[in-house]
């Protein structure tokens, strides 16, 4: 079966299971199928999965993986001891967890091909990471906490999902600023409860959620240079202006 036959046949499973849904005609190529397929996953809600959707489902999101291409832990270097900066799509680094900025709810994103982190994360490593979220959701995850879930489809082996504080009105307040750093030390906290060596943080609460991205990284340092733990620690940055300050701090 080619890529454009398997997911069509995705496509119409989802369809299927949610036939409130509304979608226009769809032109009959494997890019607007795909994306159609990545939208769907987006709003699915979190029920029973069905074992041969999952394996054709795996099948695509493996390859994807690999096709984006895989970086290993050894491959970046230290910019400080045990402290990595590198810039690129989270979803590709093989480390034994990676930090997703998630939201209150901890299902991941619901809004179709959103830009955001929890929604790339959650495309990639596939449906069954919604189904793990679901099982450990308390509905209102307290910010600054954080949750392992396996990482499924993903190179790295777990996820680690905390909730940033969301700013309304900046310069962030001293509360806080101690709730991002809870979000960091509760990161650090679980991988070593779990015996994880290695872990990426993306910038939490940052971008949708308007943490100043300098303050952000500061308090990221500050909290990763003191927790006591030999773990290594990588400071996944996307943006121009996220590298730009981070070498600042540490370079």
């Amino acid at each position: 079966m080619n890529k454009l036959t398997a997911v069509k046949k995705l496509n119409a499973q989802l369809l299927a299971e949610m036939p409130e849904l509304e979608v226009s005609a769809v032109p009959d190529d494997l890019p607007s199928q795909r994306k159609l397929l990545r939208a769907l996953m987006n709003v699915r809600p979190p029920m029973p999965l069905d074992a041969d959707f999952l394996k054709l489902q795996d099948e695509i999101l493996s390859a994807e993986v690999h096709e984006r291409g895989i970086v290993k832990l050894s491959e970046i270097p230290s910019v400080e001891r045990n402290i990595k900066i590198w810039q690129g799509d989270i979803t590709r680094l093989e480390v034994d967890a990676i930090v997703n900025a998630a939201n209150s709810a901890l299902l991941g994103c619901f809004v179709p091909l959103h830009g955001c982190i929890d929604n790339a994360i959650h495309s990639a490593a596939g449906l069954q990471l919604r189904d793990a979220c679901n099982k450990i959701s308390s509905g209102n995850e307290p910010t600054g906490c954080a949750k392992i879930t396996p990482a499924f489809n993903l190179p790295s082996k777990f996820v680690i999902h905390t909730v940033g504080p969301i700013i309304y009105s900046p310069p962030p307040s001293r509360a806080e600023e101690n709730l991002l750093a809870s979000c960091y030390k509760s990161c650090l906290e679980l991988a070593a409860e779990n015996n994880l060596r290695s872990i990426a943080f993306c910038c939490i609460s940052t971008g949708e959620f308007h943490f100043p991205n300098k303050r952000a990284a500061e308090i990221a340092v500050e909290t990763v240079r003191n927790f006591p733990a030999e773990i290594a620690v990588v400071f996944n940055v996307f943006k121009d202006l996220d590298a730009q300050i981070y070498r600042e701090l540490l370079c």
